[in-house]
């Protein structure tokens, strides 16, 4: 299964203040390549705290694409349509669960989520979207690690909005 990772970042390296509100992320029309990297994409992997994050945008934002929560709690209800699935488990097992349910390409967002699945070894892509603002404090996209983290350049692409956009694939021992 290939995993992947597409996120919004702060120029200091913040996905999230530090009470995970998002609200200085750009809403504007500009493509950023989202919808193609989302169509690309058969399913979602989220962390518990994204997708609580995501249940309070009001509208369902993944359609009927099947998104899989890793918690070690349950989750509050899934709104009318949305398909949700409770995983939980280390990385390794959790790619288990999503390969048996046909999993072939996953979309990983949340924080902890991205760190746990990258210090496991299994995200293959990451696609970086810096936003031109410092909020100074709040979740990283990135902690600690046991071993570097080899990453090799695809691609960096500059939006007239001051977005830079960088895509890395990660470079297995």
């Amino acid at each position: 299964m290939k995993a992947s990772v597409f996120v919004g970042i702060s120029v200091d390296g913040f996905i999230a203040r530090s009470n995970g509100a998002i609200d200085w992320l750009p809403h504007d029309a500009e493509d950023h390549g989202y919808e193609a990297f989302f169509a690309s994409t058969d399913a979602l992997l989220l962390g518990r705290h994204t997708y609580e994050t995501v249940l309070g945008f009001g509208t369902w934002p993944y359609g009927t694409k099947p998104c899989h929560v890793l918690s070690s709690r349950p989750l509050r209800p899934a709104p009318a349509g949305a398909i949700v699935r409770h995983v939980a488990g280390d990385p390794k097992d959790v790619v288990g669960q999503l390969e048996a349910a046909g999993v072939q390409h996953a979309y990983v967002d949340g924080g902890v989520t991205v760190q746990r699945f990258l210090r496991a070894g299994l995200i293959h892509r990451l696609i970086l979207t810096r936003i031109p603002v410092l909020i100074g404090s709040g979740i990283p996209l990135f902690g600690a690690t046991d071993t570097d983290i080899r990453l090799r350049h695809v691609a960096t692409r500059a939006f007239p909005s001051g977005l830079v956009q960088s895509e890395y694939e990660t470079v297995q021992p």
